[in-house]
């Protein structure tokens, strides 16, 4: 059973420590289903319809997508995962990363124009307001960190941000905008890319499947070596853009088991990466302690290998 709230949740971020601490001393930092996959409640006020209103989205949107359809080959993304494997770009902690990505505006994103610490601190508060467990509030910190390869010689944004989707089978149809915005991608007629299961098997598992490379894609590798993060963690981090797959219900013949779990979680974390976003900003300097100590409770060595 659930633990009870113990205080109101406060609606300013900046005066919620107290009462939110409180609560998770409470519900503990072991993982129960109710903590991890109860229902969002920061955001039952919130009008969701306006979220993710891509037809009406501004041109830049538009056109980004557009090109992000063109350029995620097979090719492309064979050759991104081995520049990964040969290169360290940087090496920082997660929150002079987070400083760094402070710079950074997702042009692909409809909701929100705010910067990306910004995002990411609405984030984790409102897991923390939820009372979600601790490792679960530092991915919704850190869950965007993998577009500081804009800052580490990407083409473009295409190859950083926006949906991913499976390259090496076909593009479905539940892809934002559709398989007509491929129609220029060189897989689209590939004899082989282009059939239903490409190079992969029914129930072959996600791990077996090679998702458009970007930020998500680049940060499940760098905490996976590097973080004691669990699985459901992992898979929020990576699967958090595939729209297709945990929101529309797209590329579910290639799951297996595990998969079954992780969708789970993370359709858990999905209401606190998109229904976070306001324009009520967070305060950085006044919630760096607690989310120092965060850090560290899940990252042995403070300095990362990005």
């Amino acid at each position: 059973m659930a633990a009870a709230v113990l205080q109101p949740r406060p609606v300013n971020l900046e005066s919620m420590s107290d009462s939110i601490d409180a609560v998770n001393i409470v519900k503990g930092n072991f993982i129960t289903d109710d903590s991890l996959y109860g229902e969002s409640d920061f955001d039952r006020e919130k009008n969701k319809s306006t979220f993710r209103q891509f037809e009406d989205a501004r041109d830049g949107v538009k056109n980004f997508y557009a090109t992000q359809h063109t350029l995620q080959t097979v090719a492309y993304n064979l050759k991104a995962r081995n520049d990964f494997k040969n290169k360290t770009r940087a090496n920082m902690t997660v929150w002079e990363a987070m400083e760094k990505l402070n710079t950074f505006i997702d042009e692909c994103d409809p909701d929100t124009t705010q910067s990306q610490m910004t995002h990411l601190l609405q984030s984790a508060e409102a897991l923390r307001a939820d009372g979600k467990p601790r490792w679960m509030q530092l991915v919704g910190l850190i869950h965007d960190l993998g577009k500081l390869l804009f800052f580490f010689g990407a083409q473009g944004q295409w190859d950083v941000v926006g949906d991913t989707f499976p390259v090496g089978c076909a593009f479905d149809d539940k892809i934002i905008f559709g398989t007509e915005s491929f129609k220029d991608n060189d897989d689209y007629k590939n004899e082989i890319y282009s059939t239903k299961f490409g190079i992969y098997s029914p129930g072959c598992g996600l791990d077996n499947v090679m998702l458009s490379w970007g930020h998500d894609e680049y940060l499940y590798h760098i905490v996976k070596d590097q973080s004691k993060i669990p699985a459901e963690g992992l898979a929020m981090i990576r699967y958090h853009s595939f729209y297709p797959w945990h929101k529309e219900g797209a590329y579910h013949e290639l799951m297996n088991q595990h998969d079954q779990e992780m969708l789970k979680a993370v359709r858990a974390f999905n209401p606190y990466d998109l229904y976070s976003k306001s324009n009520e900003i967070p305060d950085p300097e006044k919630l760096k302690s607690y989310y120092l100590e965060l850090i560290d409770e899940y990252f042995p060595e403070k300095i990362l290998r990005w």
